[in-house]
């Protein structure tokens, strides 16, 4: 006997069009986060030059953390009754950023580009962050709580940018 398919629904108290809304950026942030996990192991693999060991070894907690972010993301884009889409399709078909610029390079020059893939997240986090005001707080306290996260990782990039003089 097949399994009858049942329809998806979202959570209670949360309008059909709400739930499309809050899906599409959440589809948004899931490709964004795939995007990054995959930029920051490339970083790993390419990496070079002083400080390496301790730069390499900073960044595997990161891919850890990032994929953790897409995978709550990912599962709460089902709760709200979506299909996640975890492909390199998917991040293709709506990138709308440049490929991470550098292969093997030294730690500078890979922490300064690491920087600014950090900002492009970071502020499409809490561009999303302020579009969840008036749709689902749910999904807004996960975006924010993830964007703290990623902050805290790039201050330690930055960390490693600082120089004695000002």
């Amino acid at each position: 006997m097949p399994t009858k398919k049942m329809a998806p629904h979202g959570p209670t108290g949360l309008s059909a069009a709400d739930a499309k809304k809050v899906i599409d950026l959440l589809q948004e942030r899931l490709n964004a986060y795939n995007d990054l996990q995959l930029t920051l192991k490339h970083v790993h693999w390419n990496v070079v030059g002083p400080s390496f060991i301790g730069v390499h070894e900073m960044i595997d907690p990161e891919v850890d953390q990032v994929r953790l972010n897409a995978d709550a993301v990912a599962e709460r884009i089902a709760t709200l009754g979506g299909s996640p889409r975890g492909t390199i399709g998917a991040i293709t078909k709506t990138r709308d950023w440049d490929d991470y610029p550098l292969d093997r390079a030294l730690v500078p020059d890979h922490l300064a580009a690491l920087d600014g893939e950090y900002d492009r997240v970071i502020a499409a986090n809490r561009e999303a962050i302020e579009e969840l005001e008036d749709a689902d707080l749910v999904t807004q306290d996960l975006l924010i709580g993830q964007t703290g996260a990623l902050e805290k990782f790039q201050w330690f990039v930055r960390a490693h940018l600082e120089t004695a003089a000002k």
